[in-house]
Parts: structure tokens; sequence; C-alpha cells
């Protein structure tokens, strides 16, 4: 008995250590997101809905998020988009992944999609594929990372550069320009 007792508190510190550590995901760059990027759009979101999914051990929750497509960069969209991710609450019970944006409605984000539905977070470099969009103080939308840094500069993302002097934030507009450019650039 004290054996089997022993064994479980094992496993069950097992499981919380498991738990407790963070997703290690090395940033993508500017050029890496949009090129990985099968759809690229700015859109809001309206539902969130979490299921069980599978049965006996491969039994898990997965989250489809809706969005309504504002801006459509890359890619064929129609006027609602929707992601399914692995995690999320069904019933009280929680299933997460460390690291992975979590979305609610109402949220306004630029996302960089890469296989949807078969991926457990279908962004390129999970978090790193999500920028939020949110008003400043002067009530110009600007473009935060998924930490709520704000983006200063595209051509900084996925780099360690030290920056020489303030930078202002990168408007939405200016993000999604950069998007385009970059979409259009000869290959």
């Amino acid at each position: 008995m004290k054996k089997t007792s022993y064994l479980l508190l094992l496993a069950g510190l097992t499981v919380s250590v498991r738990t407790a550590q963070a997703t290690t995901v090395i940033p993508p760059t500017f050029d890496e997101l949009v090129a990985q990027a099968e759809v690229i759009f700015q859109g809001d979101v309206t539902d969130v809905k979490s299921q069980w999914v599978g049965e006996g051990a491969q039994r898990h929750i997965v989250s489809y998020v809706t969005f309504k497509v504002e801006d459509a960069l890359k890619g064929t969209l129609g006027q609602s988009y929707t992601i399914r991710m692995l995690g999320g609450t069904v019933d009280g019970e929680t299933m997460g992944v460390s690291d992975a944006p979590k979305f609610k409605v109402g949220d306004k984000d630029i996302l960089f999609v890469e296989n949807n539905g078969s991926q457990f977070v279908p962004l390129v470099g999970i978090m790193h594929g999500r920028f939020h969009v949110k008003r400043d103080q002067a009530g110009q939308e600007v473009v935060s990372n998924n930490e709520d840094e704000p983006v200063k500069n595209v051509a900084r993302l996925g780099r360690a550069e030290a920056v020489d002097g303030p930078e202002a934030n990168l408007t939405a507009a200016d993000f999604k320009a950069a998007v385009k450019s970059k979409l259009q650039a000869p290959k």
C-alpha cells in the first residue's frame, strides 16, 4: 500500500512539473511568418466553443475560434473563418497548452494561420502568429504581440536586436501594408 501511494505521488509530481514548463518556440521572423502562413487576415472573434473529441486515451478538448474576417491578406477567405485549437474548458474541466494564445469574444487580431485542423495550434510559431489590434490613447489602431508588447518594426520580429533610439508603435494599417508588400515582392 505504501509503495502504491509513493508511486501515485511520484506520478502526480511528474504531471505537475510537465504542466509547469513553458512551450519553447523560436520566434519566426516577419519573412517566415508571411511565407509559412497559408492564410493571413485581420478579424474579430465572434465565438469560442470548446468540446470533447476522441475516445478513451485519445479523448481531449478542442476549441473552435470563429472570426469575422475584416481584411483578408493571404489565402481564400469568406466572411468568417474558424480555427481549431487543442485545449479549452468543457463543464468545468480545462485542458490547455502552455503559451498557446487564449481567445475571447471581442478580440481583434491579425493572424498568420498554417495547418488549420491538423496542427494543435494552427498559427505560425504558435503564439508568435497572433498580433492584437488595439486602440492607443490617440484612438489609432496599433499592433502588439501575444505578450501585449507593441510592435515597432516588422524587420525586428524574431530577432533580438538592440534598438537605436525610440520608435513609434506600428499601426495596424502599416503592419498590413508590410504584409501586402512582402506578398507582392519577387521571390
